[in-house]
This record gives structure tokens, C-alpha cells and sequence, in this order.
């Protein structure tokens, strides 16, 4: 068994691309082995700025030889058919083995393949890799780029060392041949270096300053950014994502403290961060206090004779730009009021169908508006001139005004914190500035929910404004696209919904935000269209969104354990529109079906429930169905007790004192949204069911008691229902 090396050497491979070339290279290589009867046995791969390297352990020296069978046509079949055959398969006819096949003689081709030397299987699947990478983004280079068809590559491939054992796999594509000899650090080491198997790559380039273990890599910037720090007095702020970047970005990390003017500080805090993290990819750190430092740690990709005095005093100056920059667009923002930078929003166009982002903040506003008016859903009402009616109206109005500061331009991630702070420069109201910061929360999963009234009605009315516009306008997610991220705006409704315990009927909040998105619809066209109203408007648009949260809350409670059948059992039932009490009414059914009298009186649901399909169903035969029972069925509706001409058995009697009890006891428990009550009263029918289908002949041959008894099952059926419809129910 040997050991097989395959380096390819190239000019600067981006930071971010390198976890997926490190996948996509084994899962290359693996499926060339496979096709070629190989197992690839252990492989490990590496990447660096200038390399992608894989080792694959306990290779055979040669394929195994293999024999393949072909089934052909019977004998006797035209000459046409069977050379077509033959051709297929590569043997001639004398070659063809004729077998019994259900007693019809048979043509069979069997290929006999000899074993392949593995170095011959290797040279074969180099090329076919390289040309089948996927790369994110690949380039073409030299005179051979003017054809389509030449090489591409993340950077321009400059090298392959390709080793199996210490015998060098010859290869060749696009004139890049194989060899053994690669190069070292760009600065430390000087000439090439003659790989002499797998087992020393590593050792060999080590002593050559480079570290082709990506993750000693990250090692080595993770222990070092904070020793740098801690020698400082400072404290790392830990960021896993620019500890991979910066071992990406080098092959000898070394990791410098250095530092900016302590006036910088002046400028918001997040404003710092991304500076030295997204530009320059640097660390920032904290005093012993937890307050900003004016220090930063970079990563250096050479070991410096000065100890890096240089390389940071460079890194100072640059960062000491960049931060000057964001400085004079903190101070210029300031000088203009946030009332006068939301004026510009007009020119910003939000989607050519629903008008200017100046369009949405007036729809966004007046929703809010609405939305603490209204009584009963959560907030304390409001009315205009209340303290909150007024906060949320400002907020609103003010939400994205930070869209055409310099400040965001710079950083568009800002956007809405930046608002925030100048809000408060402006000497707005707690409340108002932290609703422009927060507006866009929560953004995803795990992100903070907002609990602040203010923030809470501007951030709703935000997210429903696009959900409900663009289901308008008919820009609805399918399948795995959702450009205008619609399932996160949803989501996110959900979450403050529940966080904030809101009681907001979906329909009406629809048709409400609906109006306003029609009423800039009309703006922008010049009139009012009824027909538009009536496609857009209508019974379908106030369906699709309630929906479309209901499929989000089955997405948003799978982690809580929350039963995607028991939604939709509660939302079968009628119960759609207001997702605090859809999920109420879920976790009480939840926790009742998994006890035994739950699963007892699921079972006997079904049972009942397949009767009356059965009995119900428009092809039933005639002649087996009770004469009166289809009457029965129409009217068991109801609650009430149906006077009955015979004398029922004891256990029908019992199941109707047991509805006659349960069903005004589950009806009152869920008005009073007394959930846990309703099941109580649910699970008193679970034994009365059981014994009625122990003793009681439900085919009765006496018509009148066959009717009646289907008319028990159906009210029994109804009484269920009025907690939810089980048979959406699985098991």
C-alpha cells in the first residue's frame, strides 16, 4: 500500500474560497477513485494563500481486475440487434455467451478487465480534476486565454507536484506538466524544493516557512492575536471567522499589536469594529474595564527582524486612514437633522412596483400607527397625541433616514444602527432612537427579539409593509428562491409576535397593509383600478398570507419540538389568524395526545371518523347504506341531545351524557382560551367512545338505531372537532 500526493501550486487563492476547494478537492479525487474500483483510504487535504495539497493514505499499486456481465437479446433476434449489441459492449460475436433465461436461450456479453496500475489511474484523474473544479469564481490567463475552451482557475495555476510514493505521477494539461519540485514561503525562502514523497511534504515546507495545516494555522493566530493582547493589558475580542480568514491569508502567521489616536473613540464603537475587521482584518481589543481600546492585533505573514516594528507602524497608518475617513462621515452626518436625510429617501427606489423607500416609510408609519390603536392586541392603546402614539409615529418616519448618510453608504451593515446614534445626537427620545437601531431585529435566528413598545409596532409594520407588498404584487418565494427574503420577514413577525405575546388577527392586519400598499400603487399610476383591486385584493391575498405564517411557524417551532400535524390540526379547524392562540391551542393538544387518553381517543376519532366516510361517501352502494342515515349525518351537528324512539344499550347511553357533558364544557373552556381545560374535558370521552365500540353494533339491521347511532359518531366527530380536526393528526 503507498501513499499518493497531489499538490497544485497557484497564485493567491482568496481567504474565503479555501474551506470549499478543500471539500471540493476530496470529493474530486474520492469520486475519481471510486470510478476506477479504487479505495481512496484515509485522505486529508490542506490549503494555503498559494496551495491546495492532498495526501491519500494505503493506496493499492494496482486496480483489481474485474468481470462484467450484459444482458443481450434472446438468440434468434435480428442480426441488426444483436451487432448493435456487441458494439455496445466491445466484444465480437464469437465472444457472446449464450445462457437459459425462463427457458428462452440468451445472449450475454462478459467483459473480462484487467487491473490498472494505480500511477496510470492517477495521471488520468489529475487533468479531469482540474478541469471539473468549482470554483465561485475562476479566471484564464497567458496566450492561451483567448480560446474559451483553455485552462481556468481560481488564480493562475503555476504547479503540480504529483507523487505516488517517491515515483512521480506524469501528467500533463494545458501544457502544465507534473514534477516534483514546489516552492516555499515567498519571502523566507528563496529557490525551489524537491518533494520527495507525502510522508515528507510537510516537514519539507515547514523548514521552508510555510504551514500547510490550515488548522495550525488557526491555531497559531488564535493563541497568538491573544498573547499580543494580553502582553498589552488587553483583552482579545474573539472572532472565530477572522481567526480562518487570517489563516487564509497566510502562510507563517504572526500575530502584532499596535494601536490608533484614543480620539477615534469618539466615533461609534461598531463603526470602529468594522473598519478593522472588514478592511483590514483586524482584531480590536478591549480594556480591563471592557471598554474599547485604541489597539488592534494584525496578522504579518513573514517573521520580521525588527519584531515587526515596520510591519505594524505600516498597519497603523493604514488603519489611521480609514478611521479618519469614518470620523469626518460620523461629524458631516450630524450636520444635516435626520428629518432633512429622510427627505432624500424619495429618490431611492424600493421596487418599481411599490413606489420609493419615501413610499414605504408612510406606509411603515401609518401601519404602526394603526397597529398600537388598535384594542386588544398586546400594546397599551394608543391614541394620537398619547406619549407612544407619537414615539412610534417619529420612529417611523425616521426609520431609514440613515439609508443616505456617508456613514452607511460606507457601510451598508450600519444601517438603522447608525440611525440610532444620530438620533440620539439629535436629542430624540430613548424610545425613538433605540426603534430606528432595532427596527431591523430580529434579522435570524437567535438574533434579539425587541420587547420596547416603540421598536416592537415599527419593526412589525416594517416587516409586514414587504411581506404583504410583495405577495400583492405577486413576488411570492417558490421552491428554494426567496429574493426579497420573505421567509425571514415572516419569521421574524413570528418572533415578535410570540416574544411580545400579540394578539394580531393576520386577516385584518393583511387587508389593512394591503390598502396602504394599494393606495401608493395608485399614487404612482395616476387612478384607481377596480379590477386590479379585485385581483389583488381579494379572498386569495388573505388566505396566502395567513398561510405563509402558518408554514413559517411550522419551520420556526420544529426546534421547540412543536408537531408540524398538530398546526395543522389546530389551523384545519379554523383557528389561522392569530398565532399567540394557534400556538396555545398547540401545545395543549400536543401534550394531551401523547398521553394515553389523548392516543386512546385519537384511536377512536379514526374509527368513528372512518364509519361515517365510509357511510358518507357520494359511491357508497345505496342498498348498504341505513334509510335515514344520510338525514342523520346532515343534522348531528349539533350539541343538543336528539330524542331517540328506542331505548339505547347502556353504552350508548353513556357516550351521549358523556357528549351531553363535554361538549358545552370543551365549548366554554376554549372561549375563555382555557386550553388545558378543553382537553380535560376532551379526555372524558375517551372511555364512553371505548365501551360504545366494545358494545355497541353501530350496522345495526334496525334502520332507526343504524341512523342514530351514525348521527352519535358524527356529533361525536363534531364534539372533537371543536378542539381541532384530528385527522390531521398522525399515528
Amino acid at each position: 500500500m503507498t501513499d499518493f500526493l497531489l499538490e497544485l501550486l497557484s497564485e493567491e487563492i482568496p481567504a474565503r474560497m479555501q474551506a470549499k476547494a478543500r471539500a471540493d478537492l476530496e470529493r474530486l479525487f474520492v469520486a475519481q477513485m471510486e470510478e476506477a474500483g479504487l479505495n481512496a483510504g484515509e485522505i486529508t487535504v490542506y490549503s494555503t494563500p498559494r496551495r491546495l495539497a492532498l495526501i491519500a493514505k494505503n493506496l493499492p499499486q494496482q486496480t483489481e481486475a474485474v468481470s462484467e456481465e450484459s444482458k443481450g437479446p434472446p438468440d434468434g433476434a435480428p442480426d441488426q440487434a444483436v451487432d448493435g449489441f456487441c458494439r455496445k459492449n466491445g466484444v465480437t460475436r464469437d465472444q457472446l455467451e449464450v445462457r437459459d433465461v425462463k427457458g428462452r436461450p440468451t445472449y450475454f456479453a462478459v467483459i473480462n478487465r484487467p487491473g490498472r496500475d494505480t500511477k496510470d489511474v492517477l495521471a488520468a484523474a489529475i487533468p479531469a480534476i482540474i478541469r471539473a473544479f468549482p470554483w465561485p469564481k475562476s479566471m484564464r490567463w497567458g496566450d492561451a486565454s483567448l480560446s474559451t475552451e483553455s485552462l481556468r482557475w481560481v488564480r493562475p495555476l503555476s504547479g503540480i507536484v504529483a507523487l505516488f510514493g517517491e515515483d512521480l505521477v506524469e501528467c500533463e494539461i494545458d501544457g502544465l506538466t507534473s514534477g516534483t519540485e514546489t516552492v516555499g514561503h515567498r519571502f523566507h525562502h528563496q529557490g525551489s524544493i524537491t518533494i520527495g514523497s507525502a510522508a515528507d511534504y510537510a516537514d519539507k515546507l515547514r523548514a521552508a516557512h510555510v504551514l500547510v495545516d490550515h488548522e495550525e494555522r488557526q491555531d497559531i493566530v488564535r493563541a497568538g492575536a491573544a498573547k499580543a493582547a494580553a502582553e498589552g493589558g488587553l483583552e482579545l475580542v474573539e472572532d472565530e471567522g477572522l481567526v480562518i480568514e487570517n489563516a487564509g491569508l497566510t502562510e507563517w502567521p504572526v500575530p502584532l499589536l499596535g494601536g490608533f489616536d484614543p480620539a477615534f473613540l469618539d466615533v461609534p464603537e461598531e463603526v470602529i469594529q468594522l473598519t478593522a475587521r472588514v478592511n483590514q482584518k483586524y482584531f480590536i481589543c478591549r480594556d480591563k474595564s471592557g471598554k474599547l481600546a485604541p489597539n488592534f492585533v494584525c496578522t504579518a505573514n513573514i517573521e520580521a527582524t525588527d519584531g515587526g516594528q515596520a510591519i505594524v507602524a505600516g498597519n497603523e497608518k493604514v488603519l489611521a486612514a480609514r478611521l479618519s475617513d469614518a470620523k469626518f462621515f460620523w461629524e458631516l452626518d450630524q450636520k444635516t437633522p435626520l428629518e432633512d436625510h429622510a427627505k432624500k429617501l424619495g429618490n431611492i427606489v424600493f421596487h418599481e412596483k411599490l413606489g420609493t423607500v419615501a413610499d414605504k416609510v408612510e406606509r411603515v408609519a401609518k401601519l404602526a400607527e394603526w397597529l398600537v390603536s388598535l384594542e386588544g392586541n398586546g400594546f397599551d392603546q394608543s391614541s394620537p397625541g398619547d406619549a407612544l402614539h407619537r414615539e412610534v409615529t417619529e420612529a417611523a418616519r425616521l426609520c431609514k433616514a440613515d439609508l443616505v448618510t456617508e456613514m452607511v453608504g460606507e457601510f451598508p451593515d450600519l444601517q438603522g444602527l447608525m440611525g440610532g446614534y444620530y438620533a440620539e445626537k439629535q436629542g430624540k427620545s430613548e424610545a425613538v432612537a433605540n426603534a430606528i437601531r432595532d427596527h431591523y431585529k430580529p434579522v435570524g435566528q437567535g438574533d434579539e427579539v425587541p420587547t420596547d413598545p416603540v421598536t416592537v409596532a415599527v419593526s412589525l409594520a416594517d416587516k409586514l409593509d414587504t411581506l404583504v407588498g410583495f405577495f400583492v404584487i405577486k413576488e411570492r418565494p417558490t421552491g428554494s428562491k426567496d429574493p426579497f427574503a420573505l421567509r425571514r420577514a415572516a419569521l421574524g413577525i413570528i418572533e415578535l409576535v410570540l416574544a411580545n405575546s400579540l394578539r394580531l388577527d393576520l386577516d385584518y392586519v393583511t387587508a389593512k397593509a394591503s390598502n396602504l400598499i394599494l393606495r401608493t400603487i395608485e399614487k404612482m399610476s395616476g387612478s384607481q383600478s377596480d379590477s386590479w383591486i379585485s385581483e389583488h385584493l381579494g379572498e386569495e391575498l388573505f388566505r396566502a398570507v395567513p398561510d405563509f405564517f402558518v408554514d413559517r411557524l411550522k419551520v420556526q417551532q420544529k426546534g421547540a419540538g412543536v408537531r408540524h400535524d398538530i398546526i395543522d390540526a389546530i389551523v384545519s379547524s379554523g383557528q389561522r389568524d392569530d398565532i399567540v392562540l394557534i400556538l396555545a391551542r398547540v401545545k395543549a393538544l400536543q401534550a394531551f395526545v401523547e398521553t394515553e387518553d389523548g392516543t386512546n381517543l385519537l384511536a377512536g376519532y379514526k374509527r368513528a371518523s372512518n364509519i361515517l366516510k365510509k357511510e358518507s361517501a357520494p359511491g357508497a352502494d345505496p342498498e348498504s347504506r341505513a334509510e335515514g342515515a344520510a338525514d342523520a349525518l346532515g343534522s348531528a351537528s349539533s350539541a343538543e341531545h336528539v330524542a331517540l324512539s328506542y331505548t339505547p344499550e347502556p353504552a350508548e347511553q353513556a357516550l351521549i351524557d358523556a357528549l351531553d357533558a363535554a361538549q358545552p364544557q370543551v365549548g366554554t373552556a376554549i372561549g375563555k382560551e382555557a386550553f388545558t381545560d378543553a382537553m380535560s374535558a376532551l379526555a372524558a370521552l375517551r372511555a364512553p367512545i371505548d365501551r360504545f365500540f366494545d358494545d355497541v353494533t353501530v350496522n345495526d339491521e334496525d334502520q332507526e338505531k343504524r341512523a342514530a347511532r351514525l348521527a352519535l359518531l358524527a356529533r361525536f366527530r363534531d364534539a372533537v372537532h371543536q378542539v381541532a380536526d384530528f385527522s390531521k393528526i398522525e399515528g
